[in-house]
């Protein structure tokens, strides 16, 4: 397994755990901002992970800004989440949802590699039947990105 891999997985993870952080609904972002390095050593620490290595830089820099982008990332979900409302999404699949979407909002990673990541990552950590919503709504935003640009 790669390091973009292992450091996606990490962001998931430590997302997924930032889940049971009681937090203000006007701060949530703030406080997410202040708790997310304590979750992730956590995590590090279990996988023996090392503070300095490109697997948790990566996984820093994703979460950081998953989390800053937060509001805007859930409402494109959203959007895209057809049938199904965002507080009905799994935890964990929310988790994998925004991690991948970060990436395809936000940086140069092709919307392919984002996308067969984010499906390799969910047949790990979520249900049978997620790895068709997450794709269906990653190939949505993706399709819209794309369209977007030209």
């Amino acid at each position: 397994m790669g390091f973009r891999r292992k450091g996606r997985e990490l962001a998931v993870q430590t997302l997924y755990s930032l889940e049971f952080i009681e937090t203000d609904s006007l701060l949530q972002n703030f406080e997410l901002l202040n708790h997310y390095e304590e979750k992730l050593d956590e995590i590090i620490a279990a996988n023996e992970i090392e503070t300095e290595s490109t697997i948790y830089q990566f996984a820093k820099d994703l979460l950081y800004n998953s989390i800053k982008q937060m509001e805007t990332i859930d409402n494109e979900i959203s959007k895209y989440s057809t049938n199904w409302s965002f507080e009905k999404i799994a935890m964990v699949d929310k988790s994998v949802l925004r991690v991948a979407a970060y990436e395809l909002m936000y940086t140069d990673t092709p919307a392919a590699i984002v996308m067969d990541e984010a499906i390799e990552i969910s047949k790990k950590f979520c249900s049978e039947n997620s790895k068709k919503f997450i794709n269906g709504v990653l190939n949505a935003l993706a399709s819209k990105l794309t369209e977007n640009k030209n």
